[in-house]
């Protein structure tokens, strides 16, 4: 409790510049409550099995002002919208930027098209993680070069929430090496090329995370296609053909 109670003072710091109220503490408490729950869902539901076409995913891309949050590049804006197999759900998408702690190279400024004005205006990163927890759920995640989406999730969760990174995150290229194995397909822009996915906007984590879960969706339809009806269908066919 006292560990609960310390890490409630921390985010009041965190997500409000003023004085943390009672009532803005046990919000906190409980947004914080229910990410622990997703948690522990997430350790009861097995996703291996479940038919590709029925299973829930969350296709999210970041923004960051750098490759190793190790060293102080931080994650800038966050970018997501659900699945349900291969159909996008349009409606069902989460984007929001970030308060830096420092700030951005100006060559990642104009990668980005963000703004100080905004990111400054922006909520703090914990406050973030949370709403974006709560909207992902106990779904799949989903993320173009995840590696990067990981190495820096993974970082910024256990920084700002005292939790480790518990969601199964799924490469693209997970399903792209099944369905197009002949392929030298690297990029986004290179994979949405090959499907004819047109692009725009790029480097926004919104319009990344679309462009991510159209280049999902042709490849779970494919893999649908060739027989492969779950996760552990195409983990398997992997683990063979190295």
């Amino acid at each position: 409790m006292n560990n609960m109670i310390q890490l409630v003072k921390q985010l009041s710091t965190k997500l409000s510049p003023g004085i943390y109220t009672s009532s803005q503490q046990q919000s906190a408490a409980n947004q914080l409550a229910h990410v622990r729950e997703i948690q522990r869902q997430l350790k009861q539901h097995d996703v291996l099995d479940t038919p590709l076409m029925d299973l829930p995913f969350v296709v999210f891309d970041l923004e960051t002002s750098g490759f190793n949050p190790d060293v102080g590049d931080s994650i800038l804006s966050i970018g997501a919208i659900k699945m349900k197999g291969p159909t996008i759900l349009e409606e069902s998408t989460f984007y929001s930027t970030i308060q830096p702690k420092k700030k951005p190279s100006d060559e990642i400024l104009a990668l980005t098209g963000l703004t100080m004005e905004e990111l400054e205006a922006s909520p703090a990163l914990a406050d973030v993680l949370m709403s974006f927890y709560q909207f992902v759920g106990d779904a799949t995640l989903v993320a173009h070069h995840a590696s990067h989406e990981k190495r820096f999730m993974s970082h910024a969760t256990w920084q700002t929430l005292r939790l480790t990174f518990q969601h199964r995150l799924v490469d693209t290229s997970f399903l792209t090496r099944v369905v197009a194995p002949n392929e030298e397909l690297v990029t986004l822009d290179e994979c949405c090329a090959f499907y004819q996915i047109e692009t725009s906007n790029r480097h926004h984590a919104m319009s990344d995370a679309i462009l991510a879960a159209k280049l999902w969706r042709e490849n779970v339809q494919k893999a649908d296609v060739m027989g492969f009806t779950s996760l552990r269908d195409v983990y398997v066919h992997l683990a063979k053909s190295k």
